[in-house]
Order: structure tokens, then C-alpha cells, then sequence
């Protein structure tokens, strides 16, 4: 049976879970519920470097305190390194990937312009083939010059030239990790979700999620990127930028701000109320014409 709506939600276990995390996760858990869809949890842990002990599991725990119910098992990325091999084969097969054997100096040598992502636009140096006594050091995706557009529910029209914003972008990266856009569009595509909303940060990212699942010949999701949480400086609250993790003992008190933050107008006794009954609220008049149309929020 075709499941008419799969949302999900995919922190990265590289801290705890902070007040930006639960906009994300609240804003994707009413919209599947609300539409009688299914809800899932999926660790994106594909970086293992950069993942903090026990960090998934305190996310799970926080989740559960704040009365999020997933559906089916969370998954995790660094379990699915063998399926991201086999996607990246499949595309090495109809040539639509090449080995690169430029570092991040010769990158920075080349290239031209800043990519949209504040990154480097990648110049094409390995493009034709690597130069003789080169070795690949990573496999990137071929791009081109046509537009790609998307409508986002929330931000709206969205347009990007992967070639002249972005570049040839890397799907196994150097250091032998595949890279977060292949297993997210992978993980998609396996889980068969139907509608991504998550926060604005990856909106520039999307683009190139949208041609990489072409290349794979997977179908695209609905897109929604809901606003970040921005600290008054202007910065998205994350573990670099020091944001506060979130208190299990005012689980109340920090739904009632996230709906808030999302648009609702719940009223302020719920943050004295149990977190079922904020759920409750919050399932009744959950409202996505409500969420504001823009990228950022700053909060104090």
C-alpha cells in the first residue's frame, strides 16, 4: 500500500538537540500528522567524524521527553555505506561521474567565483580526465548549464545553474566518506518519502539533491524549508554559533515557543499545560499557511 504522505526528520548526532532543531522537528512532525501521513526518524551520521558519542541517543531521549512518536525504526547512515557504494557505481556506469584529483588548494587556486553555498565553484580542472600521474581523490557529479527550478511551498520559486553556482559536486569525498547529498537522496528515495520540510540552511542544497536524484532516476519529493532560528547576530543557532540545548523539564514551555516561532497562535497557559496537551493544541490547529514565508528568524 502507497503511503500518501512520508515526511521526516534527520538531525546529525554532533550535539544536542537546541531550539532551531525543534522548529525542524515540529514543523515536520504536524505537517505529516496533520495530513494523516507517517513521521520518520533517520540519523544522518554519514560523516563519522564529526559524530559526538551518545549523541544519538540523547537526541531519541529529547525527542521522546517532548512527545515526538516516530514511525518504524530510526535509521542511520553510517549503517548504509554499502548501498551508497552501489548508487555511486550505478552512476559511474552511465558515466555521469568522474574521479577528481584536485585538492582543497588547487580548488581554491581555480576557481573563479564563491559557490552559492559559500563554498568554491569547482572549475572542471579533472573533468576531461585526470592528468598524467594524477589519482582520483574523489568522485564528483557532472553538472550542466540548463536551469533548474522547484517550487518550495514556503520560499516559493526556487532557481539555480548548477554549473555557473555550484559546480561538479563531490559525492564521495577524499577522505573515503560519501558525501551528504548522495545518501540523503538515497535515504529518500528508500524510504519513499514524499515531502521534505526542514529548515532553510538547506534550501541552496536542494538544487543539487533534485539532480542527483534525475541521475539516479528516483522521483522528487515536495519541498518546504521552514525558517531558521537566527541568534541576534544574525547567525543560525547551531553547536559552532554556542546555541543552548534544549531543557527537558520546560518541554512545554519550549513547544509553546517553537509553534509560536512556526506561526501558530497557541496561547500561553499551554506552557504551564503537560506535553500532551500542548500536542494536543498543537494537532487541532496546526496551520501551514500560518509559517512564515521567509528564511530566517532572529530570536533573543
Amino acid at each position: 500500500m502507497s503511503i500518501p504522505y512520508r515526511g521526516r526528520f534527520a538531525p546529525s548526532p554532533t550535539g544536542p538537540l537546541h531550539f532551531g532543531s525543534l522548529v525542524a522537528a515540529l514543523g515536520s512532525c504536524l505537517d505529516a500528522r496533520t495530513q494523516g501521513g507517517e513521521w520518520l526518524v533517520r540519523m544522518e551520521d554519514v560523516d563519522t567524524p564529526r559524530n559526538v558519542p551518545g549523541a544519538a541517543d540523547d537526541i531519541l531521549r529529547t525527542l521522546e521527553a517532548f512527545g515526538f512518536e516516530w514511525d518504524g525504526a530510526v535509521a542511520y547512515q553510517s549503517r548504509r555505506h554499502a548501498v551508497y557504494g552501489e548508487a555511486l557505481a550505478s552512476l559511474r556506469e552511465a558515466g555521469k561521474v568522474y574521479g577528481c584529483a584536485c585538492s582543497r588548494r588547487e580548488i581554491a587556486d581555480s576557481a573563479l567565483l564563491p559557490a552559492i553555498d559559500g563554498g568554491m565553484l569547482y572549475s572542471g580542472t579533472c573533468r576531461a580526465g585526470l592528468a598524467a600521474g594524477r589519482l582520483a581523490r574523489a568522485w564528483r557529479l557532472r553538472v550542466d548549464a540548463s536551469e533548474l527550478v522547484f517550487d518550495d511551498r514556503l520560499q516559493g520559486r526556487i532557481a539555480q545553474v548548477l554549473e555557473r553556482d555550484v559546480g561538479d559536486f563531490v559525492l564521495l569525498r577524499a577522505d573515503g566518506l560519501f558525501a551528504y547529498q548522495l545518501a540523503v537522496v538515497v535515504d529518500d528515495a528508500w524510504q519513499g518519502i514524499t515531502d521534505v520540510v526542514r529548515g532553510a540552511d538547506l534550501l541552496a542544497s536542494t538544487p543539487r539533491q533534485i539532480w542527483l536524484q534525475r541521475c539516479l532516476g528516483y522521483s522528487t519529493p515536495s519541498y518546504a524549508h521552514l525558517p531558521v532560528a537566527a541568534n541576534p547576530a544574525g547567525e543560525k543557532l547551531s553547536k559552532q554559533t554556542k546555541a543552548v540545548p534544549l531543557k527537558v523539564a520546560d518541554a512545554p514551555g519550549e513547544l509553546l515557543a517553537a509553534l509560536r516561532f512556526l506561526g501558530q497562535p497557541a496561547p500561553t497557559e499551554l506552557a504551564a499545560a503537560a506535553v500532551r496537551d500542548v500536542w494536543a493544541w498543537a494537532l487541532e490547529n496546526w496551520s501551514f499557511a500560518a509559517v512564515p514565508r521567509q528564511r530566517s528568524i532572529v530570536i533573543p
